[in-house]
């Protein structure tokens, strides 16, 4: 069994047999959680240029935005477009959603105000595609296609939740600073 670090970094690099090993620890939920806080913390600095109302927007909407996401995936990934062999529970797609947060812990160096939109989009890129990996991987599909089309369809959803989220805070949505992470 991997170690906690070992587990985000396999995550981070996409690592199926990672993926795998946290669907089936139902111990490693805390863990995921923890992945979760690291990186809602670290979302939290990339969203600091908006004051204090951005850094707890990033927090806040980064751990809603977990379970948000999870939920949505379960229903979409087990109702809507399930598999013959899709066998999945929302602990599974939490544990493996969770982890696949693992790369925006980078955001933490998006205090430097001319890497910030770099840094948001190139690690919420990346976890799009840890996402990916971590849902086809939860729902046992076949076909990444399948699961690029769940993963999709719950970031749409995300997406307007987060935004409302957003605007009830305050935080303008379309900033130069924030505008390409977005």
């Amino acid at each position: 069994m991997a170690t906690f670090v070992q587990r985000m970094i396999g995550a981070a690099k996409l690592s199926v047999p990672t993926y795998e090993e946290v669907e089936n620890d139902p111990g490693a939920t805390g863990q995921a959680l923890l992945v979760v806080v690291l990186s809602s913390l670290a979302s939290g600095v990339a969203f600091r240029g908006e004051g204090g109302a951005g850094f707890l927007a990033g927090l806040i909407g980064a751990l809603a935005g977990w379970v948000i996401w999870a939920f949505t995936t379960y229903i979409i990934g087990t109702r809507i477009l399930r598999t013959p062999d899709t066998r999945a529970d929302l602990g599974q797609l939490l544990r493996t959603i969770g982890f696949s947060q693992s790369p925006a812990i980078l955001r933490v160096f998006a205090f430097l105000p001319f890497l910030n939109w770099i840094i948001v989009t190139v690690t919420g890129i990346w976890v799009l595609a840890a996402f990916v990996v971590a849902v086809r991987q939860a729902l046992d599909y076949k076909s990444t296609g399948r699961a690029i089309l769940v993963c999709l369809l719950g970031f749409v959803f995300y997406i307007v939740v987060f935004a409302i989220f957003m605007r009830l805070l305050g935080v303008p949505l379309a900033t130069p600073e924030l505008a390409p992470g977005m």
